[in-house]
């Protein structure tokens, strides 16, 4: 081991300060985040430090995620054990699902930190998860993308960052979907989970998939499923997208009766106007109802994915202008789901 970790800096919470009721960037949190990992550790590991840039997570643009990309890519690696990026939690699902599919042939680990909170309030995260990635890194030697995150009350997770969901409401939560984290630091130490949903460790050294293209597409609307979504509200008539995605319920079905909320309906709208349609998660295994059965020849389903996922994979595909569904058979990160038999 190099004992020398890149530190990508790119803004959010994590590297934020709170003035009264407002939180702001702060570049001085740069500093804050490697001087109190110190402190805590005592540890030895080198940094070297970059900002391609600095903005808030829900303002991320796509010239920022290329500028991200582009960082990490130019990286040189034989310099390095691995790579932490620290994100705003507003957007980091999306990142991180997004660069698993890119840099999944990546030669270290990338690993994603960021804060509930800044770090000058007690309550953040934010060095544990910088602890946490920078534990798993050293310790494990693993590559691919990563997300290190401390729920409250919880030790620090590592995720795959193909499985990382969406946070939960209020709480900022985060977990991997079937709740099958990848591992967790445990004073110091990092402690593989053993469900059965996940690769194993030698299929995660092994893995040699090449990454997909970096383009993304902007065209991509995502309807999620809630009682009473009414299709009649969309209209294409003066910007049509190139993809709809609509996430499903937890069961995996939406409304085919009616006439307003009826997806079947809309679904033949969109072919119509030469806009592609996918439904997602579906789960392979699972029983289909009733409702399910008998969906137009034009609706593509995601399957074995979060709906995260499959969001990444769609912007990406039409972003190297493919269709919509062209990555979808592809398991570059263990995206796919294991059901065991």
């Amino acid at each position: 081991m190099k004992k020398k970790i890149l530190v990508v800096f790119t803004g959010g919470t994590i590297g934020s300060e709170t003035e009264g009721e407002n939180v702001s960037l702060d570049v001085k949190s740069r500093k804050l985040l490697i001087s109190a990992y110190r402190a805590r550790t005592h540890g030895d590991i080198e940094f070297d430090e970059v900002s391609p840039v600095n903005v808030l997570s829900e303002n991320v643009q796509p010239s920022d995620l290329k500028k991200i990309y582009d960082c990490v890519a130019a990286a040189d690696t034989s310099l390095y054990d691995g790579v932490i990026i620290t994100h705003g939690t507003d957007t980091l699902c999306f990142t991180v699902n997004w660069f698993s599919q890119v840099f999944c042939d990546y030669p270290l680990p990338i690993v994603f930190v960021s804060a509930l909170y800044p770090l000058t309030d007690n309550r953040s995260n934010g060095v544990t998860n910088f602890s946490g990635a920078v534990d798993f890194i050293e310790k494990t030697g693993l590559h691919g993308v990563y997300c290190a995150f401390a729920n409250e009350w919880e030790n620090c997770k590592i995720h795959l960052g193909s499985r990382l969901t969406y946070p939960s409401e209020i709480s900022g939560h985060y977990y991997s979907a079937l709740n099958a984290y990848l591992a967790e630091i445990v004073n110091g130490e990092v402690v593989f989970n053993q469900s059965p949903y996940l690769p194993t460790l030698e299929q995660i050294k092994n893995n040699r998939k090449k990454g997909c293209d970096p383009a993304l597409s902007g065209g991509v609307i995502l309807i999620t499923m809630r009682s009473l979504l009414n299709f009649a509200v969309y209209d294409f008539d003066e910007v049509k997208p190139n993809a709809v995605i609509i996430e499903l319920s937890h069961s995996g079905t939406i409304c085919t009766q009616g006439d307003n909320l009826n997806f079947l309906r809309f679904a033949d709208y969109c072919k119509k106007c030469g806009v592609e349609v996918i439904i997602g998660p579906v789960m392979s295994r699972a029983k289909v109802y009733d409702s399910m059965k008998h969906l137009p020849d034009n609706v593509k389903i995601s399957y074995d994915m979060t709906i995260e996922m499959t969001v990444a994979k769609v912007m990406s595909a039409l972003g190297a202008h493919l269709d919509a569904d062209a990555y979808f058979d592809d398991n570059r990160a263990f995206e796919k789901i294991n059901f065991p038999l």
